[in-house]
């Protein structure tokens, strides 16, 4: 059994770090943003935070679905908000966006701009489905427009707020080589 496997032990292992961190940010700063401000601001910060840096460190198509569907399905068992499931699809979609520049985020232009569009497109599309599917209201025109208008725009400035935040802190692990650890 010589076969080169897709994902490394090192990737599984990145893998599982970053899913505890997904957990760990979304037991407690999602709450928090809801608590201070009434706002889903921070549950976008704890997700796609997590999802850049995952996405960075290994480079690989898969590592972002998995940390988003693992740790949805634990946050859905601990705390039982169904809500979660459209972070879990956002990190699909994510994920599947980050073909665009072949999951590399790197200090070029053209990699951040496509890691900050694909980070907000996320974010506004797991408001979407937040908005649509479980905000408890009859599914019609005006929960859709809710959805389209407040819950979207919420989750995109989540996003907005992860960008600026996220890919600056990226910047400085790129430059200090970071990643070439992962592959010492």
């Amino acid at each position: 059994m010589n076969g080169k496997t897709y994902f490394s032990p090192v990737d599984i292992a990145l893998v599982s770090v970053f899913c505890a961190l997904w957990i760990a940010l979304n037991l407690t700063l999602g709450p928090l943003g809801f608590a201070w401000f009434g706002l889903p601001i921070f549950c976008d910060f704890s997700v796609f935070f997590t999802l850049l840096l995952v996405t960075w460190v290994t480079g690989k198509f898969g590592t972002a679905s998995l940390v988003g569907i693992v740790g949805s399905i634990i946050i859905l068992l601990l705390r039982g908000v169904p809500s979660i499931i459209g972070f879990a699809a956002s990190a699909i979609l994510f994920d599947i966006l980050m073909f665009t520049n072949n999951h590399k985020i790197h200090l070029k232009t053209y990699n951040i701009i496509m890691a900050a569009l694909v980070t907000v497109i996320s974010a506004y599309f797991a408001g979407i489905i937040i908005g649509i599917l479980f905000m408890y209201k009859p599914l019609d025109w005006t929960t859709i427009k809710w959805a389209l208008t407040f819950w979207g725009g919420w989750h995109l400035i989540g996003g907005i707020i992860t960008v600026v935040i996220t890919l600056p802190i990226i910047g400085v692990l790129e430059k200090a080589n970071v990643r070439k650890i992962k592959s010492a």
